[in-house]
């Protein structure tokens, strides 16, 4: 089974020989289009042996000009600035400042996670991204459980003899 860069940057796979080999006659993939036998390293199509007869064996590009910033997962990737930002400000919403910080670490992790997802290869940190979704929503409930807490021993103490 192969993973494929696709011409929109994107990661496509698993696939088999078979399939590269029609996207191939298809003209969705050529000598140049990055690829990887499972967990191998990227390389170009034309330096596979099962493929390089259907697209010939001319030198390929370097890789930096067949994919700017792409390799794979954990391989040239870097962790996204906002999934950084959102969890460090749900942690806040703990410690301080409740759903305000809240707020902001759903808002730069959810734009993390967006944005990770559309670029997979240039981009990691989905778990950071994650992790500051469900610690904000976290917050928020333990806003509203202090509120309420609050207000049940307001009532307690008005109705406490004086």
């Amino acid at each position: 089974m192969y993973r494929i860069v696709g011409a929109d940057q994107k990661e496509y796979g698993s696939v088999t020989a078979e399939q590269i080999l029609q996207w191939i006659k298809e003209g969705r993939a050529n000598g140049q289009s990055l690829a990887r036998d499972e967990d191998g390293p990227w390389k170009p199509l034309s330096t596979f042996p099962e493929f390089s007869a259907v697209v010939g064996t001319s030198a390929p590009p370097p890789l930096a000009a067949t994919a700017p910033a792409a390799i794979g997962a954990g391989q040239g990737t870097k962790t996204h600035g906002m999934a950084m930002a959102g969890l460090v400000c749900s942690l806040l919403g703990i410690v301080c400042c409740g759903p305000v910080f809240a707020t902001l670490g759903l808002i730069f992790s959810a734009i993390a996670l967006a944005q990770i997802s559309n670029k997979p290869l240039q981009f990691s940190g989905k778990g950071l991204a994650w992790a500051g979704i469900i610690i904000s929503l976290v917050d928020y409930v333990l806003f509203v459980v202090l509120i309420r807490k609050t207000d049940i021993l307001d009532e307690i103490l008005k109705n406490l003899p004086r």
